[in-house]
């Protein structure tokens, strides 16, 4: 089982509201920027297109890949947030 980065203890401490796409665990200044240039700049905009995903994760993934270029440990991270 992998450690909770203190990045995602921050993050889930408080509810998400207008939190930048950058506070989201496993997504730093250099995918959020290419992530708000897309449209996506707050972090409930990256929480509602894994909702129109379906919540799948592997399509997530695969978004991720495509929009920002996120590594698997990127997603991962982030995958973290959106779980039950």
């Amino acid at each position: 089982m992998s450690s909770t980065s203190q990045k995602h203890k921050h993050f889930v401490a408080e509810p998400m509201g207008e939190k930048c796409v950058t506070t989201l665990p496993g997504i730093g200044a250099a995918h959020g920027k290419r992530l708000e240039e897309k449209g996506f700049g707050k972090a409930y905009d990256v929480l509602g297109q894994f909702l129109v995903l379906k919540r799948d994760e592997k399509l997530c993934r695969d978004w991720l890949k495509d929009i920002c270029g996120a590594n698997v440990k990127q997603q991962a991270e982030r995958r973290r947030i959106s779980s039950p």
